[in-house]
This record gives structure tokens, sequence and C-alpha cells, in this order.
């Protein structure tokens, strides 16, 4: 019973609300951004072929190999102390997040596309398309419901990520819960009030993205 004996107030429930409130704001913007980014560079590297695109795929490659934690640390203090811009933390968690997010969506594109059947795109020129035509109404749309769950799973993953703005002063949902345990020093209890946050933002993305790829399978 002791476990439930907690100091936590409804103030305190409301700032780890907020800071709920923010990792929705910059996952948000960062999908957004990041998806955007990542369809342009994943129909590129597979228009232009692998040689063309090897400078991009480095970009891409560089992103996402060092961790998020350090491009973090790296942009701000290049953005920082470097240039002499002032910006905010929350400017540069949203822009690193968004690159990082292009990376990985970038490669989901590609592999959605070329898992189009040649076949039916050659179909497609043969009755006319143009290439944008070939695009937007037989490729693209077939490659979404082959990369949806990909993409789902980079937005959710995205999400949980987001926990490391910290390092640039953004104060998001376990920012919240550790500046609490600092105060209240009741550890188990608030990481378990923030995992509950956690599952209520994660459980609707993933339950829509099961939905779309049911309706989508019976179309």
């Amino acid at each position: 019973m002791m476990f439930f004996d907690t100091a936590l107030t409804t103030n305190d429930l409301i700032f780890l609300a907020r800071g709920a409130g923010m990792t929705l704001v910059v996952t948000a913007i960062s999908v957004f951004f990041g998806t955007i980014m990542g369809i342009a560079f994943g129909i590129l590297r597979h228009q232009i072929g692998p040689w063309w695109a090897a400078p991009l795929t480095l970009v891409l490659d560089i992103f996402r190999s060092i961790p998020l934690l350090i491009q973090l640390v790296l942009a701000n203090a290049f953005v920082t102390t470097v240039l002499g811009w002032r910006i905010s933390g929350f400017t540069v968690a949203c822009a690193v997040l968004s690159l990082y997010t292009s990376a990985y969506c970038a490669e989901i594109v590609r592999g959605g596309i070329e898992a189009v059947p040649p076949t039916l795109r050659r179909a497609a020129r043969s009755l006319g398309l143009t290439w944008r035509q070939d695009m937007t109404s037989v490729t693209l749309p077939l490659a979404a419901r082959i990369a949806l769950p990909s993409w789902i799973g980079l937005a959710l993953g995205v999400m949980k990520d987001s926990a490391l703005v910290y390092v640039v002063q953004v104060v998001e949902l376990l920012k919240s819960a550790q500046i609490l345990i600092t105060r209240l020093q009741e550890p188990l209890f608030l990481l378990l009030i923030c995992g509950l946050f956690y599952f209520l933002i994660s459980f609707p993305i993933a339950r829509l993205g099961g939905y779309l790829e049911r309706k989508w399978s019976n179309d």
C-alpha cells in the first residue's frame, strides 16, 4: 500500500501532461517534415540510380549511423557557438529530428517504390501515362500500402527518441518526469505514470496503422 502513498499533486500531473504535449508537438513536426523530405529523397534515390545518388546516400547514412543524442548536441553547439545564432532548443530539436526521420523514411519510400512490380509500371506507361502521372496515380499509392507498417514503426520510434531532446533544453515528457523525480523522490511511481502517457500517445497511432492496413488490404 505504501506504493500508492504519493506526494504527487494535480499540478504535478498537469506538468507531466504539458511534457506529453511537448512530446506530441515535437514528434508531429518532425514526422511531418521528415516524411516530406523522405519521400523526395526516396524518389530521387530510386530515380537517378545508385551512382548519381551516392552523395545523397552518404548524407542519409550519416544521419542513420550517428546516435541521435550526439546529433542533437553537435547541432546545438554548432548553431549557438560556432554560428552564433540565437535559436531555441525547440527549433534545433525539430530540425535534427526531421532530418533524422527523413534519412529512415527515404529508405522506406525507396523500398516501397522498388517493391511495386515493374510490369505494372510499364503497363501504366504503355497506356500513355507520363512519369508524373505514373508516380502519383500508380506507383506511389501502391508503395504507400507497402511502406505503411514501416512508416508507423518509424513514427513511433521518433516519438520515443524525442525523449533525447532534453539535451537542448526542451522539457518533454521524460524530462518532466525526471524533474518531478528529483523533487518527490518517487522514481518508480513517476516512471510508471510516464510510461502510461507514452502508451496513451502510441496506442492510437498503432491502431490507426492497423486500421489502414486492413482497409487497404480489402480494397
